[in-house]
C-alpha cells in the first residue's frame, strides 16, 4: 500500500521546506517537493500547515529499573519507544 503525505513542512537535515513524502509499505521511498500519485490506491493525506518531523523521541519515560521492574523495564519500555 502507498500511502503519499502531501503539502508538508518536513523538517529534515537542519532544513525546513514544503513537500511531499511517500510510502510504501511503511518504508519512505521518495521526498521531494513535489510527488504524483503513482497508484490509483496511493491514500493521500494532505498536511498543509502541519510539520513532518522524522525521530522524534519520547525521551520522558520511566524504565523502572532498579526497583519497579514488576511494572516495566528497560526491554519492554524500549519495545514501547520503537512502536
Amino acid at each position: 500500500m502507498l500511502k503519499l503525505i502531501k503539502n508538508a513542512l518536513i523538517v529534515n537535515e537542519g532544513s525546513i521546506f514544503e513537500g511531499d513524502l511517500l510510502i510504501e509499505d511503511e518504508i519512505i521511498i521518495d521526498i521531494d517537493t513535489s510527488i504524483s500519485s503513482k497508484s490509483a490506491d496511493t491514500e493521500i493525506i494532505d498536511a498543509e500547515g502541519k510539520y513532518l518531523i522524522p525521530g522524534v523521541i519520547d525521551d520522558q519515560v520511566h524504565f523502572r529499573e532498579p526497583g519497579l521492574t514488576h511494572k516495566a523495564n528497560i526491554a519492554t519500555e524500549s519495545r514501547a519507544a520503537v512502536a
